[in-house]
């Protein structure tokens, strides 16, 4: 059992993932900062959010 969501493989592979989401959008234009790019890199971070989230999610009715 994991003492924490950051224990977790999956977790640590989506904070991979969205590192190297944020690396590879540095390369779009500066114009799309707010736009695109913004949405693309929040994408990337709500995986891990996601996985914490549910990792928190302990009662019978959920």
């Amino acid at each position: 059992m994991y003492h924490s969501f950051k224990e977790m493989s999956v977790w640590k592979n989506a904070m991979i993932v969205a590192e190297k989401i944020h690396d590879m959008t540095d390369q779009l234009p500066k114009k799309e900062d707010y736009g695109f790019t913004s949405q693309i890199r929040r994408s990337a971070l709500s995986i891990s959010a996601n996985v914490a989230e549910a990792y928190g999610r302990e009662h019978s009715a959920d």
